[in-house]
């Protein structure tokens, strides 16, 4: 025998030891932690606290009691756990911004919305809420199942009464093992007109269509306020069990006295968020430099709200840098839901309907305990009521039979064979006192028999009839909802992303504009009025002394807007999405809509009309190179962007056009030389290509733009001269070619800095670097051959320049008188 040998060790396998021990621990998290019962919608801990105050007579009219009593009861009785889990959930029931309905009134500092802690358990005190009172309604009637608590030295409930649906109304959330329940707050009035609802149905014999249900609950309501954005996700929670809820704060835009300034003010914030990381967050947001226009933020909160300031800079727009809160800070949070909970000690995702359901039958079967006790109580004190009275008919001779015996028990026993009555009669005819011989006491027993006799019938009736009990039930529903119940505190909003946003925007052409430092927006194409050539234009964009607009362009609100980046990759945006602003503002970073790291800059811009990706792209780089690639690669990008062309480091992206596979591609260059070779020239490539070479260039030079060639050519200078020049002026040559002189360039002139494909009913819009439009007709501009200088199309101050140019259509131009200024033309 093995000398190490000890017959009192057992050996064990210990994968089936880990397996066992750990489903044992699962289980008494699952059961008797962290999931609350479907029936009364708490946890044993919440649970234990209130039946420990009740034991206390914490009742809300009663003087409150320190905090720590109530947790060491609680912790000594039922919940030995440590007395911290048990003060966290007490606090939490006391809180006004935890809880929709809070079940503890709290007395002291119970913490606060910026995360403050609650104070030390000895310092401030707690009484149980009104509510709470409906939840321990008649449990001293046997209406719910006791159990020995953790040492059997004393009885626990394992569930409450709770008359009303405490697990929709006030919500939970848990983690156990495996599994976790994230249940949202309600609204009293709407959870009970539910309940009541399936309670009318069950009471015709008809069955409950869930959508009628969620048509009634509608969404969660938050102690917080707020506002829900789109239901579709809830909806689909109450149907599966599972889904989603988007909740924002409530702010209003408002003006700040007469100074022009806008302020946001934020009077709601989402459930849970803590306010004060909300604030300093949203400080981060600007300082970062992600969000711009904000120029103080403040909080203003007290005891009768919340309050904070967002105030903005003038030229800010309130609707889009709210929106951007939205997006980027915990203004605006989304919640799973998930409807799990313990259905006879099993954890079960649930519908909404199956939650009504399981409460109407908990509380099906605690009317009946309720009355079964009621009733056995009143037919006992019938019971009673019977033999006293019967004692008053023979009075006399009760009387001497009583004097006549040796004790109580030889007169009870007396009693029983000489009349009848029962031992419980009996008893009470010996213990009655002389009082009861008068008349007056007489008629009160007889009084309070035929009263319990109507009781008596009344509690049969429950027992006999469901239905009735289904009336009772609804009647007691409606009390609770009428005392307690009160106004949905969380808003419901339509949310934009469940309708096609075309659909609520008109389809009309704007200018859309960009600055050098990434300024983007969208206006109306009839901001600008059309002129005659030599205006002095209006005010497109304020800009700062170091930004100007580098381009605009003219497309409709429904079109898809490719932005092709100086180190070749497209990102996409609609139109619509790009922010409108005044004539004068600023617009918005171009970084808060596409996701551009730093350096990188956008170097061209093609509308595309959602209906119709035929056709190519080409593009030219500043160093001469071009390359041709199918509209259709483009149709879909994710919000990283997608690779247009690849080049070496020291070149860029220069001009982007949108061809038909047939057209006649010119590119100019700043020295004012120009190249005209046929697309086709160009063999088409893929995403990542390189291209091939375009045109020639001298030292010194680089290329300004290029255009697809049509009727004639529009040539600008950056001191705001220009020609028109036939395209038949310029020779058809093989790409790649040193080109032809385009424009005669001189100290006067400038540079070139734009060229168009143009013809006679087109329009001209040109910027400077000041930010002034002009919007002129083609065809008051001369046209002349390629060695003119051109003729002055826009007068600007000494050191302003043109930056920037675009073509507007024969549809896009406004003709009527009202918006036209005639300006005499000057050759």
């Amino acid at each position: 025998m093995d000398e190490n040998y000890n017959p009192r060790i057992k050996g064990i396998d210990i994968t089936e030891e880990m397996r066992s021990s750990y489903l044992d621990y699962s289980m008494s998290v699952i059961v008797s932690r962290a999931l609350p019962d479907v029936r009364d919608g708490l946890k044993p801990v919440h649970r234990r606290i209130l039946y420990a105050m009740s034991e206390l007579n914490l009742e809300p009219n009663k003087a409150y009691k320190k905090s720590a009593r109530i947790t060491g009861d609680t912790m000594g009785k039922y919940h030995p756990h440590g007395n911290s889990s048990i003060y966290d959930a007490m606090v939490r029931m006391a809180q006004d911004f935890s809880m929709r309905y809070p079940l503890v009134d709290g007395h002291g500092n119970f913490g606060s919305m910026d995360g403050d802690g609650a104070a030390a358990e000895r310092y401030i005190e707690a009484r149980l809420a009104h509510l709470s009172m409906d939840m321990l309604a008649d449990i001293e009637k046997e209406t719910v199942d006791f159990v020995p608590n953790y040492d059997e030295e004393f009885e626990e409930p394992s569930v409450l009464p709770a008359r009303f649906p405490n697990l929709l109304v006030n919500g939970s959330s848990g983690i156990a093992v495996g599994m976790s329940t994230n249940i949202p707050p309600h609204n009293l009035t709407d959870v009970v007109n539910a309940v009541l609802h399936r309670i009318n149905d069950m009471r015709e014999g008809n069955e409950t269509d869930i959508e009628s249900l969620i048509d009634i609950v509608k969404a969660p309501d938050y102690p917080t306020g707020g506002a829900i954005l789109g239901v579709s996700l809830i909806r689909e929670a109450y149907r599966t069990g599972r889904g989603k809820v988007v909740l924002r704060a409530k702010a209003t835009i408002e003006p700040m006295g007469s100074s022009g300034r806008e302020q946001i003010r934020v009077t709601e914030i989402p459930y849970q968020v803590n306010k004060a990381n909300l604030v300093k967050k949203m400080a981060d947001l600007v300082k970062d430099k992600k969000i711009d226009g904000i120029t103080d933020i403040r909080d203003e909160s007290n005891r009768n709200g919340v309050r904070i300031i967002i105030e903005l800079r003038k030229d800010a727009n309130a609707n889009v840098v709210l929106n951007q809160l939205y997006k980027m800070s915990p203004l605006q949070e989304s919640y799973g839901i998930i409807l799990l909970a313990l259905v006879k000690k099993e954890p079960k995702i649930l519908n909404l309907a199956e939650i009504i359901e399981h409460y109407i039958f908990h509380q099906k079967d605690v009317i009946t305990r309720r009355t079964q006790f009621d009733l056995a109580k009143a037919e006992r004190r019938a019971h009673i009521l019977e033999g006293l009275l019967k004692a008053l008919d023979h009075i006399d001779e009760i009387i001497a039979l009583i004097r006549s015996s040796a004790d109580t028990a030889e007169a009870r026993e007396k009693l029983i064979e000489r009349f009848g009555f029962s031992e419980i009669q009996a008893q009470a005819i010996v213990d009655m006192r002389l009082r009861a011989l008068t008349g007056l006491e007489r008629n009160r027993l007889q009084g309070e028999y035929d009263e319990l006799q109507i009781l008596i019938a009344e509690l049969s009736r429950i027992l006999s009839d469901e239905g009735y009990l289904l009336q009772v039930l609804s009647e007691e529903l409606t009390k609770v909802r009428d005392r307690y119940g009160d106004t949905r505190r969380t808003d419901i909003l339509h949310d934009p992303g469940e309708i096609n946003l075309e659909d609520l925007i008109d389809d009309a052409p704007s200018v859309i504009t960009i600055s050098n430092m990434g300024y983007i927006k969208r206006l109306p194409l009839e901001t600008y009025r059309a002129q005659a050539r030599g205006g002095r234009g209006v005010i497109g964009m304020q800009t700062r002394e170091e930004d100007w607009v580098k381009d605009l362009f003219v497309a409709n609100t429904h079109d898809h807007i490719l932005f092709f980046t100086s180190v070749g990759r497209t990102h996409s945006l609609r139109a619509f999405e790009i922010p409108e602003a005044g004539r004068q503002a600023k617009g918005m970073p171009l970084v808060n809509l596409l996701n551009l790291p730093n350096g990188e800059t956008v170097a061209g811009m093609i509308p595309v009309n959602k209906e119709s990706w035929d056709g190519y792209l080409v593009m030219v780089t500043r160093n001469g190179t071009v390359k041709r690639t199918a509209l259709s690669q483009f149709s879909k990008i994710n919000k990283n962007g997608r690779i247009a062309i690849t080049f070496r480091e020291d070149d860029t992206l220069m001009a982007v056009m949108r061809t038909d596979g047939e057209r006649e591609i010119f590119v100019a260059s700043k020295n004012g030389k120009a190249i005209r070779f046929p697309e086709s020239q160009v063999r088409e490539s893929g995403g990542q290509s390189m291209g091939s070479r375009g045109m020639k260039l001298k030292d010194g030079d680089h290329i300004i733009g290029a255009t697809a060639a049509d009727d004639q050519v529009l040539v600008v200078t950056e001191n705001g001269y220009g020609k028109c020049t036939p395209l038949t002026s310029f020779r058809d040559a093989n790409r790649g070619g040193m080109g032809t002189i385009a424009y005669k360039v001189n100290e006067k002139t400038g540079s070139v800095v734009g060229i168009e494909a143009v013809t006679e009913n087109c329009g001209l819009i040109i910027i400077n670097s000041e930010g002034v439009v002009i919007r002129i007709r083609v065809c008051d501009i001369s046209v002349q051959g390629r060695y003119a200088s051109g003729v002055k199309l826009i007068n600007m101050d000494e050191g302003v320049t043109v930056v920037s140019i675009a073509k507007v259509t024969e549809d896009d131009n406004d003709n009527d008188s009202e918006n036209v200024i005639d300006i005499e033309i000057e050759e």
